[in-house]
Parts: structure tokens; C-alpha cells; sequence
């Protein structure tokens, strides 16, 4: 009883998610998110009270995301720069191919200051950024006598304007191979050229998706070799 009450919640927050991504937090309802989910609205008020409810079981569940990737690459004991690249690969991936988090940004946007819950979706990422521009900072991973405001605000605008351009469906992000094509510009600017060639601007070989336009197989994903 207990395994199939999860799993109406769980198909409750995936079609709440898709709902909110196709039409908004305004213009979808929770009977079209029950009809989708195949669910009686009464199983839906079982388990979220309110629209809000259920928009904050969508965002939670699109911040696990972030929270598994940090943890891996913390027990992994991951090269900063590289979790910084790969940071980028998932949230393009993942802003493509997952309405969750496709919804929790489309949410942020919309309600900006109308619930009292709305988060600024940009702001975990962006600090996750920050956090490992910092580590690498520390462990003498960077060019020396970067400007370090300006550092910082150039790998916060690269997170914002990749996942923007990934939301929106742009082509921007398509052409070059993507956000391989971005690392492949910024790297240079971020660490010594001697050391270019121990990081892989390209998504990680086991995790890309099929469609991915960021896994050309034509184009090599070491930077080296693109050079």
C-alpha cells in the first residue's frame, strides 16, 4: 500500500512537472495534472494540498540533481575545473531532456515574488560555480593575476547563459558542439595553457544522451585535440 501511495506521488510530481512546463504555473490546473497522472483529484489533494503544494514537491525534487552531482564528485574527489565543465554538461543535458527541471526554472521566472516559497533557480548553480572557482582558486588551478571579480562574474553569466539558452530550445547552444564549444573558448581563459590538456571540455563519456548536440561523435572532446 505504502509502495503504490509513492508511486501516485511520484507520477503526481512528473506530470505536475510537465504540466507547469507546458503551460506554466498559472495556466496549468491540478485536474489536468490528475488527468494526466490518472489519478482522481481527490488522490491528488492525498498527497499535496494546493497547487503551490505540488510546485514545491517539483522543486525539490529538480534541487536532488544538483545535490547527487556534488556529492559524486566530492566522494570522487573530482578536479575542481573538471566538476566546473561537467557542472555545465549536466545542466544542459538535463534542462533539455528533464521536464522537472525545465519546470522549476519556468516556476522561478513566472512567480519571481509572487510565493512566498519561489527560489531563484540560477542562484544554486551559480554558487555551486562559485564554490568550485574558489577550490580551484586554492589549489593554484588557475592563471595567475586574473582579475578575480571579473573571474567569477565571466563562469557565473557562462552557468546562467548556457542553461537560458538550454531552457528556450535556442540553436545558439547547438552550433560548435554546444556547451563543449563554450569550454573550448573559456578554458583558456581560466588555467595556464600548460595545463589544457588534463581537462575534457566535452560532456562525460557515460552519461551523454543520444541527442545530445554536445556529443558530436565527429569532434573529439578533449581540448587538445580540438585545438
Amino acid at each position: 500500500m505504502q509502495a503504490r501511495s509513492e508511486r501516485t506521488r511520484r507520477g503526481l510530481v512528473r506530470a505536475g512537472a510537465d504540466m507547469f512546463d507546458r503551460k506554466g504555473y498559472a495556466e496549468a490546473t491540478l485536474g489536468q495534472i490528475a488527468a494526466s497522472a490518472g489519478v482522481t483529484k481527490g488522490a491528488l489533494y492525498f498527497h499535496f494540498a494546493s497547487k503551490d503544494g505540488l510546485v514545491d514537491a517539483v522543486e525539490e525534487c529538480a534541487r536532488t540533481l544538483l545535490r547527487d552531482f556534488v556529492g559524486a564528485q566530492r566522494q570522487q574527489n573530482a578536479p575542481p575545473v573538471q566538476s566546473l565543465i561537467d557542472l555545465t554538461h549536466l545542466l544542459a543535458r538535463a534542462l533539455r531532456q528533464d521536464p522537472v527541471l525545465r519546470a522549476s526554472f519556468r516556476i522561478a521566472h513566472e512567480c519571481a515574488g509572487g510565493r512566498p516559497s519561489a527560489g531563484d533557480f540560477h542562484q544554486p548553480w551559480t554558487t555551486e560555480a562559485r564554490d568550485l572557482l574558489v577550490r580551484a582558486r586554492a589549489q593554484g588551478l588557475l592563471r595567475e593575476r586574473q582579475p578575480w571579480e571579473g573571474l567569477q562574474t565571466l563562469v557565473c553569466a557562462a552557468v546562467c547563459g548556457i542553461a537560458v539558452l538550454a531552457a528556450t530550445g535556442s540553436p545558439h547552444l547547438d552550433a560548435g558542439c554546444g556547451t563543449t564549444g563554450v569550454w573550448d573558448q573559456l578554458l583558456p581563459a581560466l588555467v595556464p595553457a600548460t595545463d589544457l590538456a588534463r581537462y575534457r571540455t566535452g560532456p562525460p563519456e557515460d552519461t551523454p544522451a543520444a541527442h545530445d548536440p554536445d556529443h558530436a561523435p565527429t569532434r573529439s572532446t578533449n581540448h587538445t585535440a580540438a585545438r
